[in-house]
């Protein structure tokens, strides 16, 4: 578990040169976070739990900007910059 969310910050320090440190990324990084929250949506989603999929996307929307469905199935390395209106 710990070695993915690693690797998402990994990926953000790879392919964005804005990118200072990795207090900013976990800070400041509304794409790292809406991909954390679809994992747990995402996991409720699997199992069953539908509405509690769909209430964390909705929050993590509402604090990102950034919609991904719960059903969604996300590959590893996705990175999302300036994704508030996408």
């Amino acid at each position: 578990m710990f070695s993915r969310l690693r690797k998402d910050i990994q990926v953000i320090k790879d392919r964005d040169p804005a990118a200072k440190n990795v207090a900013e990324i976990l800070l400041c990084y509304a794409g790292l976070h809406a991909i954390w929250a679809h994992r747990l949506s995402h996991f409720f989603y699997r199992h069953g739990y539908f509405v509690t999929a769909r209430l964390i996307s909705n929050i993590a929307r509402f604090f990102t900007g950034i919609e991904i469905h719960p059903g969604a199935r996300i590959g590893e390395g996705l990175f999302i910059d300036h994704g508030t209106g996408i």
